[in-house]
């Protein structure tokens, strides 16, 4: 971890009483989290069999029959993946906020646009596309996922570095206003792991032994942000020993934006974790695993077969082989080696199969979000789909956009402000503000083009009159930055019409003022 605010780390005791209220918080909210662990495993193992995140090295895989839930679970991550960050895409931008004056919205654009082009560098040359796969996995299977965002060592060939936390290593502690107040991490480290990531904190002679069994030991770190005012407090602890009577502090600082991003794919009223679609189909996944796995051993008995013999003192059945060409003795008047038939069929497995697998497919949005089965779509199409995943998507992406999105960019810009990579740029709104390019967020944005554009054609065909109520060079602009063009390729507007467009800006500014109190 790199403090944006590095400070030394204290000496054993210095902040004993800090370190130790936040351990006994972080066990308290381990143990809140407790309930949802059953659940969370459940989840994992009919969606990511191989990823066990509470019972690690057991092979649940071997109990699973059906691959439909996991096949649509990687689908859909794959999906939100490439509507929302599509890697070596620019998925997202600055542009001039609403203080900037007109004549002046070229130049700052054209700042800003450097500026995303640096910060969509750093993305593209870190691991930014392997780890957000691997959260967009959990977000689908457990509903709630972490990315840790720190930033790289000097010489790096980009200032970010990634890491998707696993759920059972998280512990949250929320606010009433929703909001994460501290986010706990807790990671088992080698000694020699734990002192290069903490050069600088003191540590007892202990756990510095030789010996190959203290070498392997692990120990437990405890890190904890805390949100204080505008900026976060970072601490990580070594979890008391036996022979400590406090927790050791092995590094402190703070942070303009928080290392850990926490985003939830739904969020129930009084939970401070996410639901999942595959909690939504849990019930359907299960029954169709139960079903595959009763269609397979009654397939086995078909193939098999169970068999029954007369014993005459001359058939051993146990060593009897049913191969083709087996010759099996048998007593003269005996009935010998006979099958018995089953006493049921399970001809019905389809029916239900194909409607459980339909239902899950659905849950997962694997129908709507799928790959193509038409070698070609109309226009008209291809339009309809994309509306259909905005409709579907549009709370799920929402929540994306406040909790992943929006702090990931605030977190890159300072990293790089903090490095001088980048001009001292403040994304709120007023000099520069977001707009995201994503597949996805430019849905509406083509809407609202659409809709322009046919007001622009039913007045042109009312006449003189319509037309000129028409101001194209108007349009083009407020187009430009709906589809989100580039500021360079944008004339500016003439002085005369700018002085005239910041007279009425101000003009609305003064009449959007309180009135005075009287």
């Amino acid at each position: 971890m790199v403090p944006e605010i590095p400070t030394p780390a204290p000496a054993p005791g210095a902040a004993a009483l800090d370190a130790s209220d936040l351990i006994a918080r972080y066990r308290l909210a381990k143990q809140q989290r407790g309930a949802w662990d059953a659940t969370w495993q459940d989840c994992y193992d009919f969606a990511l069999p191989q990823r066990t995140p509470f019972s690690a090295g057991d092979r649940r895989g071997d109990r699973l029959f059906d691959g439909t839930a996991a096949d649509a679970a990687e689908q859909l991550a794959a999906s939100l993946m490439s509507q929302l960050v599509p890697p070596w895409s620019r998925w997202f931008g600055l542009q001039p906020g609403s203080q900037v004056p007109e004549m002046q919205r070229t130049d700052v654009g054209e700042v800003l646009e450097t500026t995303a082009a640096v910060l969509q560098g750093h993305f593209d040359r870190s691991n930014f596309a392997m780890e957000i796969h691997q959260c967009f996995l959990d977000l689908v299977v457990a509903g709630t996922a972490f990315l840790q965002f720190e930033e790289a060592p000097l010489g790096s060939d980009s200032a970010f570095r990634f890491a998707a936390v696993p759920i059972a290593q998280i512990a949250l502690d929320e606010t009433a206003d929703g909001a994460f107040d501290i986010v706990f991490r807790a990671s088992e480290m080698r000694f020699d792991r734990l002192r290069a990531r903490y050069p600088k904190a003191q540590l007892p002679d202990g756990l510095a032994a030789s010996g190959k069994e203290v070498a392997e030991r692990r120990h437990s770190v405890i890190e904890a942000t805390i949100q204080e005012g505008a900026g976060y407090r970072y601490l990580a602890m070594l979890e008391a020993s036996p022979d400590a009577a406090v927790p050791i502090v092995l590094a402190e600082g703070r942070f303009a934006q928080s290392p850990f991003l926490c985003f939830r794919w739904l969020k129930a009223p009084g939970e401070v974790y996410g639901r999942s679609p595959i909690m939504k189909a849990l019930p359907d996944i299960k029954t169709a695993n139960k079903v595959v796995e009763l269609v397979l051993k009654n397939a086995s008995i078909a193939v098999t077969g169970i068999w029954q013999a007369d014993d005459d003192g001359v058939l051993n059945p146990a060593n009897v082989k049913l191969t083709p060409g087996t010759i099996i003795p048998k007593a003269v008047g005996s009935a010998g080696l006979t099958p018995l038939e089953a006493p049921g069929r399970f001809d019905v497995s389809n029916l239900v199969l194909e409607d459980l697998r339909g239902r899950i497919r659905h849950a997962l949005l694997a129908d709507r979000l799928g790959q193509i089965d038409a070698p070609k779509m109309t226009a008209t199409e291809v339009m309809e789909r994309a509306a259909e995943m905005s409709r579907v998507l549009g709370a799920t992406y929402g929540r994306l956009q406040t909790e992943l999105l929006t702090p990931l960019v605030a977190r890159a810009l300072a990293i790089l402000r903090r490095r001088g990579e980048i001009p001292p740029v403040l994304v709120d709104g007023k000099i520069a503000e977001l707009q995201y390019k994503s597949p996805l967020a430019r849905v509406q944005a083509q809407d609202d083009v659409r809709n322009a554009m046919l007001w622009v054609q039913q007045a042109t065909a009312l006449g003189p009159e319509g037309q000129a109520v028409i101001d194209g060079a108007a349009a083009a602009r407020w187009m430009a930055r709906a589809l989100c063009v580039p500021a360079d390729l944008v004339r500016p507007p003439p002085p005369e019409q700018a002085l005239l467009e910041n007279a009425q800006s101000l003009l609305l500014q003064a009449f959007a003022q309180p009135a005075p109190a009287l």
